[in-house]
């Protein structure tokens, strides 16, 4: 029997049927596409690594001052890789070590990681489960701000979350290395002001998401109640009271942004259905029916 040729119609039992040819997937094309992810996320991730090398630097020299040799400040960098939770473990570093504080201060400011992984969680189908583990192992305020703000306009890749995830842990590692090895040589980071790069980084991913009167509603009710909690309690109890005024803004003022989008669809809905059905259709030329 003659094999019919590609893309030419055959008939089986009276029916027209055409074959179809398909082409393998073109790996450079996912190459590329991989390569073009990988150069996004470094991008998006270069100006905060520039912000995190003077805190390491900072957290370096403050882990120098408490006493810790330069191998144990490394390790705890590379190994609890916990930003500001490692500079309020600095504050509570005395003798005799109060574990229990350090324990408390730590869970309590690092719960907000539950929240992150939640949120970032079902945007993260394009991952194996193995890349997905490894992925929120590297999660840090950055890596999920970027990637929230990324998924706005494109789906989150592996490629383009680990370019910029493995970057921060290594810039963070390097400058707490630089600022305990010479620390003493560098001076009081803070008369430079140095100790509120970590707050400005903050500051700018925010505003990255108040687009919206939600987020802004959000984002102003946590930084007043965690502001005045910081003032009558002190920390690190205004991080817990701040997320969870924000997330509780953030629950009630969703629901009126819904309300507001079904009362335009409704609007839609009526303007059509007045529509008379006879008047005739402006369609392009060529298109009317």
């Amino acid at each position: 029997m003659q094999r019919p040729a590609p893309n030419q119609p055959i008939r089986a039992g009276g029916i027209a049927m055409t074959t179809v040819t398909t082409r393998p997937v073109d790996s450079r094309v996912a190459q590329r596409a991989a390569r073009c992810e990988w150069c996004d996320g470094l991008k998006a991730v270069a100006p905060i690594a520039a912000v995190l090398m003077p805190v390491g630097l900072l957290f370096g020299a403050l882990s120098s001052a408490k006493g810790l040799t330069l191998l144990e400040a490394g390790l705890m960098s590379i190994l609890v890789f916990a930003g500001g939770a490692q500079i309020a473990a600095m504050d509570l570093w005395l003798d005799p070590m109060p574990v229990a504080a350090i324990a408390l201060s730590t869970f309590l400011i690092n719960a907000r990681h539950i929240l992150m992984g939640v949120s970032l969680a079902p945007k993260t189908h394009a991952f194996s489960p193995r890349q997905r583990f490894f992925a929120f192992f590297f999660l840090t305020d950055e890596a999920w701000a970027l990637s929230e703000r990324r998924v706005l306009d494109h789906p989150l890749t592996p490629a383009f979350w680990f370019s910029l995830a493995i970057v921060i842990p290594v810039v963070w590692s390097t400058g707490t290395y630089i600022g305990a090895r010479f620390g003493n040589c560098l001076g009081d980071p803070c008369a430079i002001g140095a100790d509120f790069t970590f707050t400005a980084l903050l500051i700018s991913l925010i505003a990255g998401f108040t687009t919206s009167r939600t987020a802004l509603s959000a984002v102003l009710a946590s930084c007043v109640t965690a502001t005045l909690s910081y003032m009558v309690l002190g920390a690190p109890w205004h991080i817990v009271i701040g997320t969870t005024v924000g997330l509780t803004v953030a629950y009630t003022t969703a629901p009126r942004d819904r309300v507001a989008e079904a009362a335009e669809h409704n609007l839609i809905t009526d303007a059509l259905s007045n529509l008379d059905p006879g008047a005739p259709l402006d369609c392009p030329s060529g298109s009317r029916p």
